[in-house]
């Protein structure tokens, strides 16, 4: 006979039917997302152009680098980049004379914010050295439609660009992230006049682009416990040289 109550009978019928109902709903996520992502890379002619320029560069995009997850609460449509860990306190083999140095990279695309604190928190106290490694996901239970999708992509493909172009280390050098954001912001159609409209949240259409891009930088910065507590005066730092760099582009893309 089964010691279970009623009680708890009931609440584990409801338990999983709650689980089935999320299940099918990652399901269907996933696979609006997927689509989006191929119809960025067969229609979309911006998509298109970044993923030519980075070939161009000498940076052949990986198979797979653009991937849809399930963020669970990270309130973001998309983001760029995987952590890798090389270690360089000497573990008990390298003191036997093993090499000084090993590397280890995260097997699946997004890494938690914990994850990524941890690393940095690690690379402060010397024991380990980080690089991004270029990876590209898209939040798929975040994405409102096809065109928020193509932007999220279009966005962390100019970090992509950013990644391949310069030295740079954003996850370490505050300036470094404030630049790359303050482009990828501007130049992926995310602070349209259109968009900040529908959102509430133009007064006026002077200057709104430029006070979107610098909102909307200093978020991301913000969201990088290196750069967390000066976020905005990094942004202002960067803003006016990484504003104007339309690079790939001969100029801004909502101008050609």
């Amino acid at each position: 006979m089964s010691s279970d109550s009623p009680q708890e009978s009931t609440a584990q019928k409801i338990a999983a039917r709650e689980l089935q109902k999320k299940t099918e709903q990652q399901a269907k996520d996933r696979e609006r997302c997927d689509k989006y992502v191929r119809n960025g890379l067969h229609r979309n002619v911006t998509v298109q152009f970044l993923l030519e320029r980075l070939i161009q560069l000498g940076c052949p995009p990986p198979p797979g680098l653009i991937r849809c997850v399930d963020c669970g609460d990270k309130p973001a449509a998309g983001g760029f980049g995987v952590v890798e860990e090389v270690q360089t306190a000497p573990t008990m083999q390298q003191r036997d004379g093993s090499d000084s140095t090993t590397t280890r990279k995260k097997g699946n695309c997004f890494q938690t914010q914990k994850e990524i604190d941890s690393l940095l928190a690690d690379h402060r106290d010397g024991k380990i050295k980080i690089k991004l490694l270029p990876e590209i996901f898209l939040c798929q239970q975040h994405l409102r439609d096809e065109t928020h999708a193509h932007e999220a992509m279009v966005h962390e493909l100019i970090h992509a660009v950013d990644m391949c172009r310069t030295k740079m280390e954003p996850m370490t050098n505050c300036i470094h992230m404030a630049c790359t954001e303050i482009r990828a912001e501007n130049l992926s159609g995310e602070c349209s006049w259109i968009r900040e409209l529908g959102g509430g949240r133009m007064s006026s259409f002077a200057g709104h682009g430029a006070k979107c891009v610098k909102r909307r930088a200093a978020l991301s910065v913000k969201a990088n416990p290196n750069c967390s507590d000066k976020a905005e005066e990094y942004v202002e730092a960067a803003f006016e040289r990484c504003y104007k760099d339309t690079f790939p582009f001969d100029r801004h893309p909502n101008l050609r």
